[in-house]
Parts: structure tokens; sequence; C-alpha cells
């Protein structure tokens, strides 16, 4: 039986930022569907930050995915989910999801979580994580996150349409202190109080 891990990344993991980049370079390359290129430099800083997660599975780098803030902390992304081909089909990319979401909601209680993807998948993922599709309207506007999407092959079509619609789907979550006082809301609602 394989070991599976999934860490909260740390300095100790900083190496694995090449590796990581070239995974999601090639996995881009060969599905031919849009993602924008992450440089070494930022994926480690994510990493060292304990801003990431990081899979292994048997000592084998197999898996990442890291938080980004924008709008000055009231939206959060989870990015740059790769799967090594090698370790594919053993349910990493969804606890690995699982588990940047959680940390997500940890350090950034107040902000919404939101993804844009063409993979459906992820899209299944995220429905299962309490995402739900949305207009790009009601993510966030914030400058430095559209100009991340400049190296996507799609980005045209983003262009063309005002940032209004792209081949992407864009998911959004509720942030974990909205969802806690739909809880409460839901519960008062129900015991009639």
């Amino acid at each position: 039986m394989q070991q599976i891990t999934i860490d909260v990344t740390n300095a100790s993991h900083a190496g694995y930022a090449e590796s990581i980049c070239r995974l999601m370079a090639e996995s881009a390359k060969a599905r031919g569907t849009g993602i924008a290129e992450r440089d070494p430099a930022y994926v480690r800083s994510k990493i060292v930050d304990g801003k990431a997660v990081i899979a292994f599975v048997d000592g084998q780098l197999a898996g990442f995915c890291y938080i980004e803030t924008w709008s000055h902390g009231r939206y959060v992304a989870n990015s740059g989910l790769i799967v090594s081909p090698d370790f594919r089909r053993l349910g990493l990319a969804r606890s690995i999801k699982e588990r940047i979401f959680q940390l997500s909601r940890d350090k950034y209680p107040d902000a919404r979580i939101f993804g844009i993807t063409t993979s459906l998948p992820v899209m299944r993922i995220n429905t299962a994580l309490g995402y739900a599709p949305v207009t790009f309207s009601e993510l966030t506007q914030d400058e430095a996150f559209w100009d991340g999407c400049r190296s996507c092959p799609n980005y045209d079509v983003l262009q063309r349409n005002q940032r209004r619609m792209c081949l992407c789907t864009a998911m959004l979550a509720p942030s974990k202190n909205e969802l806690e006082a739909m809880k409460y809301d839901l519960t008062e609602m129900i015991l009639g109080q």
C-alpha cells in the first residue's frame, strides 16, 4: 500500500518549486488547456510562507496547490493545483483541494474562496466543497489577479469579452464566517426563534 502524505508547506519544501512549476507546464501542454505559467520564485515564496500544501506518495512529490489573496484579503484563490501523472487516480486532487480549502478558511476566515478552471474534475471537487458557479463580475476585480491570466493561451478570449467570460468557469465559496452565520440563521429558523 502506498503511503500518502499531504502537508502544509514550510521552508523545508522550498527545493520542490522548480519541479512543481515543471509539472504545471507539462500538464498544461499535455491537456492543451489554458493554465497560467508560474514562476519558481513565486511558488517558492508560497511554500516558505506556509500558504501551500504539498503531497507525497512514498516520499515522491505527487501534488501541490497554493493560496493567493486578493482585494486586501476579501478574496482567496486556491491556485496551481497539480497532481503528477504518475500518481493520478489515487484521489489526490480531492485530498489536496480539501486541505488547501481548509487552510484558506483557517488563515482567512473573512475571505470568500474562488477559483477559475477549465477542468470538469476540479469543478466537481469544488462543488462538493461548497463552491457555486458565478459570473466573473463576482470575483475579485484586483488587476494583479487578471494580469496573472496573461500567460494563459486563452487570454485573448478573456480580453475580447472585457473580462466578463472566458473558457474557464468561475466558482465561489462563502467565507468561513459567512458560512457560520448562515448555519446560525438556519438553526434559528428551524428552532423558531
